[in-house]
């Protein structure tokens, strides 16, 4: 997910001056535009050597761990907000790590592909899988090993005691809160623990 717009809507999430650790990095740009933006500090954790690059060429902090081990290696409470962004899709174990999540940060952001969104449904209706720019992969070569909506993720929130503070849909970098789970490409979430 990119876009200078959809990162200002998601760092509306992460209070000035947070410490944040950002799940799934990537090549460090959220992270690096918090440091820059909103004065936070933190650490990336990506695993893609290529992408661990990019987030050292861009002097941001970065841990190359495979998420679907765990994050055993911090303590309980060591961030102000764990970032999910793009991330809880690809994992084997995404309840595992959600609840993880909220065991490392006092507060979490997930943002993930909606699959509710009306486009993908009308897909579904044709008989085939969706393909769009949030989903931009055929079903038979997508990095995606599941598929959610933004109604199913309240529910497992619910499912794994998580308080949801704020909730809504990003639709080309713009915020939709009338009807996101049909309306957005992306559901986003800021949550704590109940």
């Amino acid at each position: 997910m990119t876009g200078k717009a959809t990162m200002e809507a998601l760092a509306r999430l992460v209070p000035q001056g947070a410490r944040v650790l950002d799940l799934g990095c990537g090549d460090g740009a959220m992270l690096d535009y918090l440091q820059r933006a909103r004065g936070c500090s933190g650490y990336g954790v990506e695993i893609a050597d290529a992408n661990v690059l990019a987030c050292v060429r861009r002097g941001v902090d970065v841990i190359q761990l495979n998420l679907d081990e765990g994050l055993a290696l911090f303590d309980d409470d060591s961030f102000d907000v764990v970032l999910q962004i793009d991330t809880l899709q690809h994992l084997r174990n995404a309840e595992t790590m959600l609840r993880e999540t909220a065991r490392v940060g006092r507060t979490g952001v997930v943002a993930f592909p909606n699959f509710a969104h009306w486009p993908n449904r009308m897909s579904v209706l044709r008989g085939r899988m969706p393909v769009t720019r949030r989903l931009p992969y055929q079903w038979y070569d997508t990095p995606n090993i599941r598929v959610g909506t933004y109604k199913d993720f309240e529910v497992l929130a619910t499912k794994n005691s998580l308080r949801i503070l704020e909730s809504f849909g990003l639709q080309d970098g713009r915020t939709v809160r009338w009807l996101p789970n049909a309306r957005a490409g992306t559901a986003v979430f800021h949550f704590e623990r109940a």
